[in-house]
């Protein structure tokens, strides 16, 4: 049935992926496989797909790479999965936009109660509160150019950003003056922690702010209101890409 989700399964280990794919199917869900990233990527040039689900350990380019590049180019939401057991990995995976993170060995079950958690959260985001696609923002001096993600300062310097200090900017920008929640924030970066990291946006907004030059005592630009959240305040413009 075409309402039923797609979801896709890029995982180079053939048992696992075809385990995978037909517990999923007898839960009810449309399944398309992938053994590497040019696989997924066509695969997705050919179809609506509404969850991945990403093996960190791929021939050729590995998982991390190819959830920045999707996430650069597309909001879908991207559970990895890893044999791995260090930490790191999951956080570099949950700061380049991961929605969340499942080590092997797993229980099916709490992999599909994780993706229902997962795509529960996408679907239950305010549509008012999804950003447009935009080409230029201008705020303050700045400006913020989404096709090649640069930010250049008032004095023409370019800043680089990270995937997730980008994300989290272009939020901001797309809400000028409205106090959005942690909650908010966390969901619209497409890169929801839980647990022992769930205060992470705290510090992504603190990079953020050195990377403006916001102090942090008394910021002018992204300001905290107690109890509620961060509000960037600033009149911005933005220029639509055609």
């Amino acid at each position: 049935m075409e309402t039923q989700p797609h979801l896709l399964v890029v995982d180079d280990d053939r048992d696992i992926r075809n385990l995978v794919g037909d517990y999923l199917k007898k839960n009810g869900y449309r399944v398309s496989l992938a053994v590497d990233g040019r696989q997924m990527f066509s695969i997705m040039d050919h179809g609506r797909i509404d969850l991945v689900i990403l093996d960190l350990m791929l021939p050729g380019e590995d998982g991390l790479s190819l959830c920045r590049r999707l996430r650069g180019q597309s909001d879908v939401p991207i559970l990895m999965l890893t044999a791995k057991s260090d930490p790191l990995d999951r956080i570099l995976g949950l700061e380049l936009g991961a929605d969340d993170y499942l080590p092997k060995p797993f229980e099916p079950r709490e992999l599909l109660a994780r993706i229902r958690s997962v795509m529960r959260r996408a679907q239950s985001l305010p549509k008012n509160l999804i950003p447009e696609t935009n080409h230029k923002f201008r705020f303050s001096g700045w400006v913020l150019d989404t096709a090649s993600h640069q930010l250049t300062s008032p004095q023409g310097i370019g800043v680089t950003l990270s995937a997730s200090e980008y994300q989290l900017l272009k939020v901001f920008l797309s809400h000028a003056n409205r106090v959005l929640t942690r909650d908010q924030l966390m969901d619209l970066v497409k890169g929801r922690e839980q647990d022992a990291f769930d205060r992470s946006i705290d510090l992504r907004v603190s990079r953020l702010r050195q990377k403006l030059r916001d102090d942090a005592r008394t910021p002018k630009l992204i300001k905290t209101l107690r109890s509620e959240g961060y509000v960037l305040t600033a009149h911005v413009e933005s220029e639509m890409s055609q």
